[in-house]
């Protein structure tokens, strides 16, 4: 049996913290594990900006609610979840992605929680469990399937490495050209063949 394990951003809805990053006019926040593979030391700086900035969780929901997911990628969540089933694996947390689970269906969703003050100011995270996109892809395996696993970021490299396949969709050139054993694909008709494929080989 086969779980597909899906990144959020960057492969079915826009980058969140872009997203509030032209909202704000703070430009350091366009930074994001496609351009820093440390997510802790990430984290731990936008939560830095935000608070320099008197911005908290209500100023970021505002933000969500206006994204719509990526066009094209509803249509493509559906027609893989009629033949197979699907995670997305996310290092965003229950606080953001609500919004977003709503305009794509309810899929099912691992990701992680945020701190945050009666105020609403963001304090800090709580990673589900470490390296939570490898674990997650391991822990699946354990129980007797087998993963397909597709992102674009330095932090979905794990779960693609370690799946029975893997690929990289809609990637930076830097990691494009870093695993060049990776398959990349920009359209999602390219991404589901290759799934449909993966699986019947």
């Amino acid at each position: 049996m086969y779980i597909t394990c899906l990144d959020l951003e960057g492969v079915l809805v826009p980058e969140i913290w872009i997203a509030f990053s032209e909202v704000s006019g703070i430009p350091e926040l366009r930074r994001t594990t496609r351009d820093e593979p440390d997510y802790d030391k990430l984290m731990k700086w936008r939560i830095g900006i935000l608070k320099e900035h008197g911005l908290g969780l209500k100023e970021i929901q505002d933000v969500i609610r206006k994204i719509e997911p990526l066009p094209g990628a509803k249509k493509f969540l559906d027609e893989l979840r009629s033949f197979t089933q699907v995670i997305i694996v996310s290092d965003t947390f229950t606080e953001f992605a609500t919004p977003l689970m709503e305009k794509l269906g309810w899929p099912t969703l691992f990701c992680n929680s945020l701190e945050v003050a009666p105020d609403g100011e963001i304090t800090g995270y709580k990673m589900r469990t470490e390296k939570s996109k490898l674990s997650t892809v391991r822990a699946l395996q354990s129980i007797g399937f087998e993963t397909i696993a597709s992102g674009d970021s330095y932090n979905d490299l794990d779960m693609i490495l370690n799946s029975k396949a893997g690929f990289l969709f809609r990637s930076t050139d830097k990691i494009k050209q870093d695993y060049p054993q990776l398959p990349a694909f920009e359209e999602y008709d390219e991404l589901m063949a290759a799934i449909k494929k993966a699986m019947n080989d």
